[in-house]
This record gives C-alpha cells, structure tokens and sequence, in this order.
C-alpha cells in the first residue's frame, strides 16, 4: 500500500504584542522582522510535532508568517514581503524540511526582486530542503461578506510567469498550475480563492497531481457552507485527494473569527482526521486507490467531451 501521511496547520499568527485596536497598526512598522519571526518559530514547532507524528508532507497556513492583513489596506505590511527562495522564512524552513525529513508547502508573502511586484505564493520543499518551485495564487479577491471587507489586490497581484525554472521536477505544461514531483508522490497547490475556479483542480489534475493542498483564509456563512462541498466535489471529480486549510479563531485588532474546519478529502469523499493535536489535521492518503477503477463504474477522463464545453 503506497499510503502517504499528510497535515495541514490550524492555526492563528503567533505574535503576541498586537495591539488592541486598528489605530495601533502604525506602532507595528519596526517590528515586522519580530512578527514573521515568532510565526516561523510557531510552525517550525508545528513542523517538529508533525515529523514525531510520521508525518510525510505538511502544508503551513496561507500567509503563515503573519496576521491576515488585507481586511484593511495598510502600506506598512508590504515591507513583510519575501524572496521566495533566499528570503529568511524559506531558508529555515528548508533547513527544518532537510532535518526532519518531510516534504513542506510553505505559504508566504512575496516580492520578486528583480521587479519589486508581490505575490501571495506558495514555495514547495522536497524531503532534502531543496526547493522544488513555487505557485502563486491566481485569482485576487476584493469584497465583503456579512462579517468584513478584504482587498487582496492591494496587496499582491495574480500569478505571473514564468514563475519557475524548467525543472524535471515540476510537471504539467500550463506554467500558471505547477504539479511538484516530491519524494512523497505528484503535489499540486491552489491557494484559497482559486478553490472556487473549476479550472483550476482540472489543470492540477492534467498535470499529474496526486495531492492538491489548499491553504485559505476564509470566514462568513457562504464560506463555510461551501467549505467541505467544494473539496468533496473536485476531489472525487478528478480522482485526487485535496486538503483544506483554514485559520481557526480570531486575531487582534481586527477580531475577524475564522471558522476553521481544516480537513482531507478523496476520491470517495472525507478522509478520516486522525490528529490529536489540534493545530494539526492529519490523514493518511493511500496513492494506489488513485490508479484503481472507480467503484462507481465511472471514468470521467476517459468520458469526458471538451470540445461540446462552452
């Protein structure tokens, strides 16, 4: 059985010294270092405990390294963006990914350097430490529910290409849906909003992924009653298991609750979270029920007709 153990994290930022109150942003400006800090120390913990648990592959929070800030448009938090492959967070996590032996999806905030522009990206991190690539989130949204506002587009643009390098390591031939050849099978990434395109599982999954994390900050009634349906759909739609993150709780100063629910689904729906850590959800994913006929007499690849597809 060719079962791979998988996590996500629930968690929230981890520092501390937030203030209370929106007009206390500004005091934050010369401490950014200190806030990605205390988050990259939160989840290489996070990561220590996976690893004791024999986890294999671990995906970290949608802009782990910090609060959510796009529920309100401040200039200070765009000095918090990255490299994706120098910057200070990837560097320890690959160290961490290197020692404990596990594949790391790692979410953050980035600025290309050669032309200043940020993204909200993920970078993939093979068992050994090297860096397989990265994907950045495609679609941006602005707007509100019943409980906030959000303007991500104040703080980051869609996914430009290239994005990577040519790499035996990254499959597929649509440069804006990279699948990452790890030591662990095929992953596949979409970061929060892009989970509600049909494309984007579809594209994943004619690249080759086996696995398809999806880190996503998320609240209101809308949200969370589609939060497991959409998983559940794609997941036994394209024959793959997909992961859901969300943040689980509420951060100051904002006070935005986030309603959690992180969770593993297959191709024959919800994977059972076997985690007792609850900054953990774990599920075992067994890769072989991947190549199997499908119980239901289905075979949509085969069936399916896209030149009849509007």
């Amino acid at each position: 059985m060719n079962t791979v153990r998988v996590a996500m994290t629930q968690t929230l930022n981890a520092f501390r010294d937030m203030p209370d109150s929106l007009d206390g942003i500004a005091s934050l400006a010369d401490r950014l270092d200190d806030i990605r800090s205390a988050n990259v120390r939160h989840n290489l913990d996070l990561l220590m405990r996976a690893g004791s648990s024999g986890i294999q592959a671990v995906c970290l929070g949608e802009l782990f390294t910090a609060p959510y800030f796009a529920l309100t448009r401040d200039d200070l938090w765009f000095s918090l963006a990255e490299d994706a492959a120098t910057g200070p967070t990837i560097s320890e996590i690959s160290e961490a990914a290197a020692r404990l032996g596990i594949v790391v999806v790692a979410p953050i905030y980035e600025c290309e350097m050669e032309t200043g522009r940020r993204f909200n990206t993920a970078v993939v991190i093979d068992a050994d430490g090297t860096v397989l690539g990265k994907y950045r989130k495609v679609h941006i949204p602005v707007g509100g529910n019943e409980q906030a506002c959000f303007d991500e587009r104040y703080y980051y643009e869609p996914s430009r290409v290239p994005q990577n390098e040519p790499s035996p390591s990254i499959l597929g031939d649509n440069p804006y849906f990279p699948v990452f050849k790890t030591a662990v099978g095929n992953i596949g990434v979409s970061i929060c909003y892009d989970r509600h395109f049909e494309g984007v599982t579809r594209s994943l999954h004619h690249a080759g992924a086996q696995i398809i994390f999806s880190p996503a900050v998320t609240f209101g009634a809308k949200s969370k009653r589609m939060w497991e349906i959409e998983f559940e759909v794609d997941a036994a739609r394209h024959g793959l298991y997909l992961g859901g993150s969300n943040r689980l709780g509420a951060e100051k100063p904002w006070n935005q609750p986030y309603f959690g629910r992180s969770s593993f689904f297959g191709p024959d729906g919800r994977v059972a979270n076997i985690s007792e850590d609850p900054c953990l959800a774990i599920a075992e994913c067994d890769l072989d029920v991947l190549e199997k006929p499908d119980d239901s007499g289905w075979d949509l690849s085969r069936d399916a007709r896209p030149s009849v597809y509007s």
